[in-house]
């Protein structure tokens, strides 16, 4: 399974987990367990990603000249995606 259709089928989960949370019926221990780990496994992705988009980045301002934060530069040149 690839690494998108694992983390789709993460949230649709998620999903029914809440869904049923929200019924009379409620949850069992094991699946308010089985939510806690999938809400932890699609926190720690969703952040993995954003933080390589934000690693990515480079802004620029109306003039063409580059103003990407220096962190955010520093961080490009230590895992080589920057040679200034």
């Amino acid at each position: 399974m690839s690494e998108d259709n694992h983390m789709l089928a993460v949230r649709e989960r998620i999903n029914e987990l809440a869904a049923k949370a929200k019924t009379p019926a409620g949850l069992t221990k094991e699946e308010m367990e089985e939510r806690r780990a999938l809400r932890a496994e699609f926190l720690e992705n969703f952040r993995s990603s954003f933080r390589s988009q934000v690693e990515m980045l480079q802004v620029f301002d109306k003039d063409g000249k580059e103003v990407t934060p220096d962190k955010v530069k520093n961080i490009q040149r230590e895992k080589g995606l920057r040679d200034n």
